[in-house]
């Protein structure tokens, strides 16, 4: 495994255990509008541990950096809606306003393992 895939499945691992071991930072960023926020936790948390898993297994490596790449794409809303909640919150805001140039190489990082997996 490549360093690049050994990070994604890293990053994509830690962060889908962190979904269920303090669901309630989470459920803090889930738009309202979306309903109930533990359900969009968990459900993002089993999606990027199961993002990792695709990753880190060569026969499924292609359809795992398509569906990370898809992920982050999906979580962006979040994000922005973060941004929104903390905008009152000067170490909020900066915050959250720091995280949102890291999709970028995140979605890259994953469609890349995809393009280059056999």
């Amino acid at each position: 495994m490549d360093t690049k895939t050994a990070t994604m499945t890293g990053v994509l691992g830690l962060a889908g255990v962190a979904h269920f071991a303090r669901p309630k930072l989470f459920d803090s960023i889930v738009p309202p509008r979306l309903g109930n926020p533990r359900f969009w936790t968990i459900a993002s948390g089993v999606a990027e541990l199961g993002c990792a898993g695709l990753l880190a297994n060569p026969a499924t490596r292609r359809l795992g950096g398509v569906a990370s790449a898809a992920l982050m794409v999906g979580v962006f809303p979040a994000n922005i809606y973060t941004v929104v909640k903390q905008w009152d919150n000067p170490k909020g805001r900066a915050i959250a306003c720091a995280r949102l140039p890291l999709q970028i190489p995140l979605v890259w990082a994953s469609a890349a393992i995809a393009a280059e997996s056999d």
